[in-house]
Protein backbone atom coordinates (compact mmCIF):
# COMPACT_ATOMS: atom_id res chain seq x y z
CA UNK A 1 0.00 0.00 0.00
CA UNK A 2 1.52 3.43 -1.21
CA UNK A 3 1.58 5.93 1.63
CA UNK A 4 1.49 9.95 0.95
CA UNK A 5 3.72 12.51 2.94
CA UNK A 6 3.98 11.86 6.36
CA UNK A 7 1.97 13.81 8.74
CA UNK A 8 2.48 14.86 11.93
CA UNK A 9 1.65 13.24 15.51
CA UNK A 10 1.04 14.93 18.26
CA UNK A 11 0.55 13.84 22.36
CA UNK A 12 -1.55 14.83 24.47
CA UNK A 13 -0.02 18.00 25.40
CA UNK A 14 0.04 19.23 21.93
CA UNK A 15 3.36 18.28 21.38
CA UNK A 16 5.38 16.86 18.65
CA UNK A 17 5.68 13.30 19.36
CA UNK A 18 6.82 12.11 15.51
CA UNK A 19 5.30 11.11 12.07
CA UNK A 20 3.34 8.38 10.58
CA UNK A 21 2.46 7.78 6.71
CA UNK A 22 -1.67 7.78 5.96
CA UNK A 23 -2.24 5.10 2.89
CA UNK A 24 -3.38 7.10 -0.22
CA UNK A 25 -5.89 5.01 -1.47
CA UNK A 26 -7.80 6.38 1.39
CA UNK A 27 -6.41 9.69 2.55
CA UNK A 28 -5.41 11.13 -1.13
CA UNK A 29 -8.47 9.91 -3.28
CA UNK A 30 -10.31 11.70 -5.95
CA UNK A 31 -12.89 14.11 -3.57
CA UNK A 32 -15.94 13.53 -5.52
CA UNK A 33 -18.91 16.01 -3.86
CA UNK A 34 -21.97 14.22 -5.78
CA UNK A 35 -20.85 10.83 -4.46
CA UNK A 36 -20.57 12.23 -1.01
CA UNK A 37 -23.90 13.92 -1.06
CA UNK A 38 -25.72 10.79 -2.21
CA UNK A 39 -24.34 8.79 0.47
CA UNK A 40 -24.92 11.14 2.72
CA UNK A 41 -28.36 11.78 2.38
CA UNK A 42 -29.20 8.17 1.83
CA UNK A 43 -28.03 7.70 5.20
CA UNK A 44 -30.35 10.45 6.13
CA UNK A 45 -32.94 9.16 4.69
CA UNK A 46 -32.47 5.78 6.10
CA UNK A 47 -32.89 7.39 10.00
CA UNK A 48 -36.53 8.87 8.77
CA UNK A 49 -38.61 6.65 10.62
CA UNK A 50 -41.58 7.11 8.49
CA UNK A 51 -44.45 6.87 10.66
CA UNK A 52 -46.24 10.00 9.58
CA UNK A 53 -49.98 9.07 8.93
CA UNK A 54 -53.00 11.18 8.26
CA UNK A 55 -56.72 9.83 7.68
CA UNK A 56 -58.31 9.97 4.58
CA UNK A 57 -62.41 10.23 4.27
CA UNK A 58 -62.70 6.23 4.72
CA UNK A 59 -60.85 6.57 8.01
CA UNK A 60 -62.20 9.03 9.93
CA UNK A 61 -65.29 7.96 11.82
CA UNK A 62 -68.80 9.15 11.02
CA UNK A 63 -70.36 10.65 8.23
CA UNK A 64 -72.20 7.05 7.10
CA UNK A 65 -75.48 9.26 6.10
CA UNK A 66 -75.97 11.84 3.64
CA UNK A 67 -76.19 15.17 5.75
CA UNK A 68 -79.50 16.67 3.39
CA UNK A 69 -81.32 15.10 0.53
CA UNK A 70 -79.85 15.80 -2.85
CA UNK A 71 -82.23 18.64 -3.97
CA UNK A 72 -84.86 20.97 -2.92
CA UNK A 73 -83.05 22.74 -0.29
CA UNK A 74 -81.28 25.49 -1.39
CA UNK A 75 -77.84 24.06 -0.71
CA UNK A 76 -74.65 22.60 -2.28
CA UNK A 77 -75.15 18.73 -2.26
CA UNK A 78 -73.39 16.42 -0.16
CA UNK A 79 -72.94 13.28 0.65
CA UNK A 80 -70.95 12.87 3.40
CA UNK A 81 -69.82 15.38 6.61
CA UNK A 82 -66.39 13.42 6.47
CA UNK A 83 -65.40 14.99 3.05
CA UNK A 84 -61.89 16.52 3.09
CA UNK A 85 -63.63 20.04 2.18
CA UNK A 86 -65.47 19.54 5.40
CA UNK A 87 -63.86 20.87 9.04
CA UNK A 88 -63.38 17.25 11.01
CA UNK A 89 -63.65 15.56 7.53
CA UNK A 90 -60.31 13.41 6.06
CA UNK A 91 -57.55 15.21 4.71
CA UNK A 92 -56.80 14.42 1.19
CA UNK A 93 -53.57 13.60 -0.70
CA UNK A 94 -52.06 13.32 3.47
CA UNK A 95 -48.72 11.57 4.42
CA UNK A 96 -48.95 7.75 4.63
CA UNK A 97 -46.39 5.58 6.19
CA UNK A 98 -43.89 4.94 3.99
CA UNK A 99 -40.19 3.28 3.91
CA UNK A 100 -37.70 5.79 3.26
CA UNK A 101 -34.48 4.15 2.61
CA UNK A 102 -32.31 4.78 -0.14
CA UNK A 103 -30.35 1.76 -1.56
CA UNK A 104 -26.38 2.69 -1.26
CA UNK A 105 -23.85 -0.10 -2.39
CA UNK A 106 -20.60 -0.93 -0.33
CA UNK A 107 -18.59 0.48 -3.00
CA UNK A 108 -20.44 3.98 -3.01
CA UNK A 109 -20.03 3.95 0.87
CA UNK A 110 -16.45 3.49 0.24
CA UNK A 111 -15.96 5.52 -2.26
CA UNK A 112 -17.63 8.48 -0.23
CA UNK A 113 -15.77 7.62 2.84
CA UNK A 114 -12.20 7.90 0.70
CA UNK A 115 -13.48 11.09 -0.30
CA UNK A 116 -14.13 12.52 2.99
CA UNK A 117 -11.11 11.31 4.65
CA UNK A 118 -8.60 12.92 1.52
CA UNK A 119 -11.03 16.11 1.80
CA UNK A 120 -10.55 16.09 5.67
CA UNK A 121 -6.25 15.80 4.74
CA UNK A 122 -6.62 18.40 2.45
CA UNK A 123 -8.36 20.63 3.88
CA UNK A 124 -6.00 20.90 7.69
CA UNK A 125 -8.70 20.28 9.51
CA UNK A 126 -7.17 15.96 10.14
CA UNK A 127 -5.26 15.55 13.90
CA UNK A 128 -3.43 12.27 14.66
CA UNK A 129 -2.58 11.85 18.29
CA UNK A 130 -0.72 9.34 19.92
CA UNK A 131 -1.95 7.41 22.75
CA UNK A 132 -5.61 8.92 22.88
CA UNK A 133 -7.10 7.24 26.03
CA UNK A 134 -7.19 8.07 29.58
CA UNK A 135 -7.18 5.43 32.50
CA UNK A 136 -10.24 6.83 34.22
CA UNK A 137 -13.25 9.40 33.04
CA UNK A 138 -11.81 13.20 33.11
CA UNK A 139 -13.50 15.64 31.69
CA UNK A 140 -10.85 18.18 32.33
CA UNK A 141 -8.12 16.35 31.20
CA UNK A 142 -10.38 16.04 27.72
CA UNK A 143 -10.66 20.20 27.60
CA UNK A 144 -7.12 20.00 28.17
CA UNK A 145 -6.23 17.78 25.52
CA UNK A 146 -8.54 19.70 22.90
CA UNK A 147 -7.02 23.28 23.83
CA UNK A 148 -3.42 21.97 23.63
CA UNK A 149 -4.25 21.04 19.70
CA UNK A 150 -6.11 24.18 19.26
CA UNK A 151 -9.86 21.57 18.57
CA UNK A 152 -12.42 24.71 18.02
CA UNK A 153 -15.61 23.89 16.70
CA UNK A 154 -17.30 20.84 15.79
CA UNK A 155 -14.53 17.76 17.06
CA UNK A 156 -15.26 14.40 15.38
CA UNK A 157 -13.14 11.76 18.03
CA UNK A 158 -11.92 8.72 16.24
CA UNK A 159 -10.31 5.98 18.47
CA UNK A 160 -9.39 2.31 16.90
CA UNK A 161 -11.75 0.55 19.57
CA UNK A 162 -14.61 1.39 22.12
CA UNK A 163 -12.90 2.70 25.31
CA UNK A 164 -15.46 3.38 28.49
CA UNK A 165 -13.15 5.64 30.36
CA UNK A 166 -12.12 7.98 27.32
CA UNK A 167 -15.85 8.24 25.78
CA UNK A 168 -17.27 9.31 29.50
CA UNK A 169 -14.37 11.93 28.83
CA UNK A 170 -15.28 13.20 25.96
CA UNK A 171 -19.43 12.54 27.10
CA UNK A 172 -20.39 15.74 28.63
CA UNK A 173 -18.60 17.85 25.68
CA UNK A 174 -22.02 18.65 23.70
CA UNK A 175 -19.19 20.03 20.58
CA UNK A 176 -17.29 16.70 20.74
CA UNK A 177 -18.25 13.09 19.07
CA UNK A 178 -17.14 10.34 19.11
CA UNK A 179 -16.67 7.46 16.63
CA UNK A 180 -14.89 4.33 16.02
CA UNK A 181 -12.79 3.30 13.07
CA UNK A 182 -14.92 0.10 11.82
CA UNK A 183 -18.09 2.41 12.03
CA UNK A 184 -17.52 5.57 10.28
CA UNK A 185 -20.27 7.58 8.56
CA UNK A 186 -19.28 10.10 5.85
CA UNK A 187 -21.82 13.27 7.32
CA UNK A 188 -19.19 13.25 10.62
CA UNK A 189 -16.82 13.79 8.81
CA UNK A 190 -17.75 16.40 6.38
CA UNK A 191 -20.01 17.94 9.05
CA UNK A 192 -16.76 18.30 11.75
CA UNK A 193 -15.01 21.52 11.81
CA UNK A 194 -11.48 18.77 13.14
CA UNK A 195 -11.11 15.16 12.71
CA UNK A 196 -8.85 13.86 15.26
CA UNK A 197 -7.23 10.27 15.01
CA UNK A 198 -6.10 8.18 17.57
CA UNK A 199 -3.10 7.10 15.74
CA UNK A 200 -4.39 3.03 16.30
CA UNK A 201 -6.96 3.91 14.08
CA UNK A 202 -5.77 5.20 11.00
CA UNK A 203 -4.30 1.06 10.21
CA UNK A 204 -8.29 -0.04 11.34
CA UNK A 205 -9.70 2.78 8.77
CA UNK A 206 -7.47 1.97 6.20
CA UNK A 207 -7.90 -1.60 6.67
CA UNK A 208 -11.41 -1.70 6.16
CA UNK A 209 -11.40 0.81 2.88
CA UNK A 210 -8.55 -1.29 1.29
CA UNK A 211 -9.13 -1.50 -2.19
CA UNK A 212 -9.52 -5.69 -3.01
CA UNK A 213 -7.11 -6.81 -6.06
CA UNK A 214 -9.66 -9.21 -8.59
CA UNK A 215 -7.99 -12.12 -10.36
CA UNK A 216 -6.87 -9.95 -13.51
CA UNK A 217 -4.73 -7.63 -10.79
CA UNK A 218 -7.03 -5.07 -11.56
CA UNK A 219 -8.38 -3.21 -7.81
CA UNK A 220 -12.25 -3.61 -7.70
CA UNK A 221 -13.99 -0.61 -8.87
CA UNK A 222 -11.08 -0.01 -11.00
CA UNK A 223 -11.09 -1.43 -15.00
CA UNK A 224 -9.39 -4.08 -15.88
Amino acid sequence: MTSVASVDVVDASGSKAGSTDLPADVFEADISVPLMHQVVVAAMAGQRAGTHSTKTRGKVSGGGKKPWRQKGTGRARHGSIRSPIWVGGGVAHGPQPQDHAMRVNKKMRKGALRSALSDARASGKLTVVDGLSFDEPKTKRAIELLDAIEAQGKVLLILSEPHEATEKSFRNLPSVRVAFAGGLGVWEIVNADRVIFDRSAIARVAEGLAKTTTRNGAKAGEPA
